[in-house]
């Protein structure tokens, strides 16, 4: 048990909604603030009903600096898990302005509050976008950064202001140096075995699982998959496919490391949180149907701007250094998705 604070930025949406439970059932007392524009509240009562414990709720945006500083003065802060950002690459590419302006425009508002309440422990949640298109797989942590849509940019660039807040602290004499895990997920897909809360994207998915999953329950007519002519093994696309409670433990791994450390050896390190395996689409298609006994209707479409063939990761520094590992199966994924899509055929509505 812990008794140290966690302000959860985003906490409402898929990923962070995950970690709330993972935090609270480890001990910690959690404060979320999201402005709820990609994500429902109905999601934390969720998480509360899963711990039976309690989740502090601020509905606000974390560009406005008064509004957070409200929150930073009426709790004290042992850490930041900051999640709150928009997501889809295509939506970056078509809005460019909105992603920059939410994702490095906040996060850097939210440095500067946590700055001036002198909270320096920070696990950012970052993305495999950053390698861009890697020349090799698996991909490793000192791996070229680039990255090839506004999305993968964001993230990057937050990245590079995070690394420079670290560095800058090593110059002359300042409060309690930062220390800062960057945590560069692979792809996320699953849900919290209960079934009570998962992946409730609005619109019409971006992301693989989501979709097959709302084919499978008949809120879509069929799967468009992007792409047959990829240099792979069935010409379609490989990812590192991770299961969101795996992922959300990785979290409390981190903050783990963060607490542990000396001021003398507080830092800046990024991590993958990955399986270290890739599975193609039709992989993922065909494990969906095998455990869930429903065939997904698909069609082969263009491939997306800004995709690339092949992305999985080499786990081996966040089991180094973090003592993390995933437990979870492709066809946990699979049955965790089904359990909360078939349960909440309209996600959280």
């Amino acid at each position: 048990m812990t008794n140290k604070t966690i302000l959860v930025t985003g906490g409402a949406g898929y990923i962070g909604s995950h970690t709330c439970v993972e935090l609270l059932n480890a001990g910690f007392t959690i404060v979320v603030v999201d402005n709820l524009s990609n994500s429902k509240i109905e999601a934390l009562k969720r998480v509360e009903r899963i711990t039976e414990k309690t989740v502090v709720f601020y509905q606000a945006d974390i560009r406005d600096k008064d509004a957070l500083a409200s929150v930073f003065n009426q709790h004290h802060f042992d850490a930041v898990i900051h999640f709150a950002g928009l997501k889809a690459v295509g939506e970056s590419c078509q809005q460019p302005l909105a992603y920059y302006d939410n994702n490095v425009h906040g996060t850097l508002v939210l440095l500067q509050v946590m700055e001036q309440f002198n909270v320096t422990d920070l696990v950012f949640s970052s993305s495999a976008t950053v390698y861009g298109d890697p020349h090799t797989v698996p991909i490793k942590e000192n791996f070229p950064l680039s990255a090839t849509n506004p999305y993968g940019k964001t993230k990057l660039h937050i990245e590079e202001i995070l690394r420079d807040l670290s560095k800058a602290d090593s110059f002359g004499a300042k409060k309690r140096p930062w220390n800062i895990a960057i945590l560069r997920y692979f792809n996320p897909v699953g849900a919290h075995h209960s079934g009570l809360i998962g992946e409730d994207p609005n619109g019409v998915p971006n992301n693989l699982m989501p979709y097959i999953a709302q084919v499978a329950v008949g809120k879509l007519s069929q799967l468009s998959i992007f792409g047959n002519d990829y240099p792979t093994k069935d010409g379609t696309g490989v990812r590192d496919y991770i299961h969101v409670v795996d992922l959300a433990k990785g979290h409390l791994k981190a903050l783990e490391a963060l607490f542990s450390c000396h001021d003398d050896s507080r830092s800046c390190k990024a991590y993958n949180l990955g399986t270290g395996k890739g599975y193609s689409v039709l992989d993922m298609v065909n494990a969906f149907s095998r455990v869930t006994g429903l065939a997904i209707k698909y069609q082969f479409v263009d491939r997306r701007e800004g995709d690339i063939a092949e992305c999985y990761a080499d786990p081996s520094l966040s089991a180094d250094e973090l003592s993390w590992q995933t437990d979870k199966n492709l066809d946990d994924m699979m049955r965790d998705t089904w359990s909360w899509q078939s349960n909440n055929p309209a996600g959280y509505a």
